[in-house]
């Protein structure tokens, strides 16, 4: 009996020797591409590393590494010019997949945004549709994203789409930088639709941009706009550049009245034109 079991022992030991090296450790050489693809990309090696992956996704489709394969590759993918598309294509298979690895979902849904951005700002006006689906992800966090980003399209109607979602923000969440970057979010869009918006903010110890609009006849502000000084250069580039050099023109350079206004002991400065009035000032 022992004999045998000598026997049986070194037969396998020999029939394992001759087995090719895929049969021994099949899962070996898939994870040895994602390890290499991930050292080119940390090196932005981004063509290489597409290649790495697309290896393992043809050779390897039941990889445990699959899915994650997927994302690298959208993300090598939009790392390049041309090819936003197949990057797109790449993280919507990626999510699509059951065994998606949670920890890159996001990731996964904030670089489709920005690529369909991207595209629709090429003029690729379809990919306006991706845009509004990420306005109802069932994560605030993508729905933010998206809104914010929406903010920055010229079009203002279709910017506007995303008016609901930055005001429900400012409605209910108490992170204030987050809601002092929807307010210009939502400034950049439409500056009225912060009529109605209560500031809940407690700014104590904060220094403040002021701005208060008054269309002609009229007491109260149409627009009223409190910011941290800090953020003052994003608020000025949510006015559009048309309205800025009209007042350049006029003599209003609003870069250098904030300047001033932030070193000199003078708190206000006061516009006034055709009836309506723009205040401005630091506290």
């Amino acid at each position: 009996m022992r004999k045998k079991t000598i026997i049986l022992l070194v037969i396998i030991m020999v029939v394992g020797s001759w087995l090719p090296l895929s049969a021994q450790a099949p899962a070996r050489a898939d994870e040895k591409l994602l390890q290499e693809a991930k050292v080119l990309i940390f090196d932005k090696n981004w063509s290489e590393a597409e290649k790495k992956l697309a290896t393992l996704i043809k050779d390897y489709p039941g990889s445990s590494y699959y899915s994650q394969a997927l994302f690298y590759l959208g993300k090598c993918q939009a790392e390049q010019e041309g090819k936003e598309k197949e990057a797109l294509k790449s993280l919507e298979a990626f999510l699509q997949r059951p065994d998606r690895v949670q920890g890159l979902v996001e990731e996964a849904e904030i670089a489709i945004v920005d690529l369909a951005f991207k595209l629709y700002n090429r003029g690729q006006k379809d990919f306006s549709r991706v845009l509004q689906e990420k306005l109802v992800s069932p994560s605030k966090v993508i729905r933010y994203y998206a809104a914010m980003k929406m903010s920055y399209l010229q079009d203002k109607n279709l910017a506007s789409k995303a008016l609901p979602v930055l005001l429900k923000l400012l409605e209910t969440e108490r992170d204030q930088e987050l809601v002092d970057r929807a307010r210009i979010a939502v400034l950049r869009i439409s500056p009225q639709a912060l009529r109605d918006v209560p500031d809940r903010s407690d700014r104590t110890g904060l220094k403040l941009l002021r701005i208060r609009v008054y269309e002609k006849g009229k007491k109260a502000p149409s627009i009223s706009i409190n910011l941290p000084l800090a953020l003052a250069d994003l608020a000025i580039q949510a006015i559009p550049e048309e309205e800025k050099a009209r007042m350049k023109e006029k003599g209003y350079d609003l870069n250098r009245i904030i300047s001033d206004l932030a070193k000199a002991k003078e708190k206000l400065v006061r516009i006034e034109e055709d009836g309506n009035i723009v205040e401005i000032w630091i506290e």
